[in-house]
């Protein structure tokens, strides 16, 4: 550990942002307020004032500190692969600063953008805590004990060995601290979002694949030792990207918790589900949580969500001349690096014209 000067004079000024942070968490409003925020809080995670924490979910964070570290570190990753997952679409996994809610009134309503974000953030936590215990960053965990002796595959028998990611753990700990916020789940809100949490648990337990590492004469494999390792997250955020497109509608009768559709004879368990359709995000609209597509860039070829005639809702597109620097010339030099020139050309960008106020509201 390194010696800490007593001296230092940034100091004082640390410790009265410290207390800033505190007040700005003690007296933010709450109502709405998501254990998402933790991703925004970094290195400052203190359980009694993170927003948006139920009774369970802090005395998790009480009991585990160094998993909120990690939750999240995993958080801002999760959130750029939603981002990463949207990008060509109207509503574009958006985040807003300093807001508890952190997506904003976009996931009061029961959709499928909310149906992605709990799969999704579910995911993200069995990812980040699964990864943080086969890193040795957690003392509650370390890497998965019963893989052990001898097992095979269609290549032949090998050994477990190795360090196998602990995804049952992660499982484990994800449900505890997402379901929590969810209670008993007995309204069509809970139940979807407990739904949903657990597909998102699932996906990464989905995409486990083998590694393995051979043994023997010349490198030849006639011995392996082998074992389970996570796929990278874009896997799963794939995966459940697709799930947001085939997503089945819900609903809550007397019954109970059921599809929407009578005439549907498929299984839901796998698959991520939604109670009310989603707006259509083309205006700004605050109260359903919409930023609107104004000014968003369009592209003038395509026919899919990120052409200019879908992405501008038909309101037209401006075009503007930017210079872009590009890497060009690339050579290989001797040994070991690649050196390149950078090359400027002109391209059109197109951007979403803002919504046109009818001429009438201008009228005085």
């Amino acid at each position: 550990r390194e010696p800490v000067s007593t001296s230092h004079p940034m100091e004082p000024i640390s410790k009265i942002y410290f207390v800033f942070i505190l007040l700005l968490l003690i007296f933010t409003p709450r109502v709405d307020s998501s254990w998402w925020y933790i991703g925004a809080l970094g290195a400052r995670v203190i359980c009694d004032n993170i927003p948006g924490l139920v009774n369970k979910q802090r005395q998790l964070c009480q009991r585990h500190p160094d998993l909120m570290q990690s939750i999240g570190e995993g958080a801002k990753e999760w959130i750029r692969e939603c981002q990463h997952q949207f990008r060509n679409h109207r509503w574009n996994c958006s985040t807003l600063d300093r807001d508890h809610t952190v997506f904003g009134r976009v996931m009061l309503r029961s959709s499928r953008e909310a149906a992605f974000v709990y799969a999704i953030s579910s995911a993200g936590v069995v990812y980040a805590i699964t990864r943080a215990c086969s890193q040795g960053e957690l003392k509650i965990c370390n890497c998965d004990g019963h893989k052990r002796g001898r097992a095979s595959d269609d290549r032949g028998n090998f050994d477990w060995g190795g360090c196998s990611d602990n995804v049952n753990y992660g499982i484990k700990f994800a449900k505890a601290f997402v379901d929590a916020r969810e209670g008993m789940g007995k309204d069509a809100r809970a139940m979807m979002n407990l739904h949903n949490n657990r597909c998102g648990r699932m996906a990464v337990k989905r995409f486990m694949k083998l590694e393995c590492k051979c043994h023997g004469v010349s490198g030849s494999c006639s011995l392996r030792t082998c074992w389970l390792a996570m796929s990278d997250f874009r896997r799963t955020g794939d995966y459940l990207r697709k799930k947001y497109n085939t997503a089945i509608e819900m609903t809550m009768n007397q019954a109970g918790f059921m599809v929407a559709d009578r005439d549907f004879k498929g299984s839901t368990k796998n698959e991520l589900v939604y109670v009310e359709n989603s707006p259509d995000y083309c205006l700004m609209d605050r109260a359903a949580g919409s930023l609107g597509t104004a000014g968003r860039v369009c592209n003038k070829s395509s026919r899919g969500t990120d052409g200019c005639e879908v992405m501008c809702c038909g309101r037209g597109y401006d075009t503007m001349r930017v210079k872009r620097v590009t890497k060009c010339e690339c050579k290989f030099k001797w040994c070991c690096a690649v050196e390149c020139s950078d090359c400027e050309d002109m391209v059109d960008v197109h951007t979403c014209k803002p919504h046109k106020r009818p001429d009438w509201l201008d009228i005085t």
